[in-house]
């Protein structure tokens, strides 16, 4: 299931040189990478470990994922740090430092920002050589198209995520990857800066149909997934509690009756 020239030329709108770059690329990656991997599974970070029964992403499957570049980059970092390649398709606001602040290895992340209505045609031509690849589609795929991308994915043992909206899955998908309810912190009345956000992965596959959920911080101080052992209390996210202070004594109660500490308090306090 080779991928030919004509091919890859249709990958370009004016069939120039950048049909030799994706030539180019594709031989590298393929110098570097084994033409179809052996694992069943792609490594997770260890804070999502426990989101997914298999406690990885499994090879040669599509998922469906929140479209936020934060969640993109934190399911990437795992498998990028085993020394697997991994590419973005169609996502021209995903930063390249925010990728290397998550541990992603930048020589083996191809970025494709643009493909316009080609994104199609894109994915499955990385699939061919790349093990772990995002897509956020430009446009809805007929069926037939998902049918031939899932076969060579299962061909290749290539997993994909897709970044789609809350509206739907992507046909075929194995299962899907959510994030809920964050929360940003580190801003004041009008002070400070954002450091991290807090927000709730949420996680259902075909074979563990019941939602499974972790908290963590996405990102993290550092820039990393960080999880939470408890959850973020909302006396945090409202602001430090007023501690409150001793109650007078009334005008009946006899003045012996106050302890001195509690005299001493009113009297520094003025």
């Amino acid at each position: 299931m080779g991928i030919g020239l004509d091919a890859v030329t249709a990958l370009s709108p004016t069939g120039d040189s950048r049909a030799g770059e994706v030539l180019r690329l594709r031989r590298e990656i393929s110098r570097m990478q084994r033409r179809r991997s052996d694992d069943a599974l792609l490594p997770l970070d260890p804070a999502f470990a426990s989101l997914l029964p298999e406690e990885g992403l499994l090879t040669g499957t599509a998922y469906t994922v929140s479209p936020s570049p934060s969640l993109v980059l934190a399911l990437l970092s795992a498998a990028s740090r085993k020394g697997h390649w991994s590419a973005v398709v169609g996502m021209p606001t995903l930063g390249v430092e925010a990728a290397a602040a998550f541990g992603i290895d930048l020589s083996r992340l191809i970025l494709v920002p643009d493909p316009a209505d080609r994104w199609l045609a894109v994915t499955s031509a990385l699939a061919e050589v790349v093990p772990l690849i995002v897509v956020h589609p430009a446009s809805r795929a007929r069926d037939a198209d998902v049918s031939r991308l899932s076969a060579r994915l299962r061909d290749r043992g290539c997993t994909l995520l897709v970044a789609a909206s809350s509206a739907g899955e992507w046909p075929q998908s194995e299962g899907s990857i959510r994030i809920d309810d964050p929360h940003w912190h580190g801003l004041g009345a009008g002070w400070g800066l954002l450091s991290d956000c807090t927000v709730t992965v949420t996680a259902r596959t075909r074979r563990a149909p019941m939602p499974s959920r972790v908290q963590v911080r996405l990102p993290g101080n550092r820039g990393l997934v960080e999880p939470l052992s408890v959850d973020v209390s909302s006396s945090e996210r409202r602001g430090p509690e007023l501690t409150a202070l001793p109650s007078l004594p009334s005008e009946d109660s006899p003045r012996s009756t106050v302890p001195d500490l509690e005299l001493s308090f009113w009297a520094e306090a003025g």
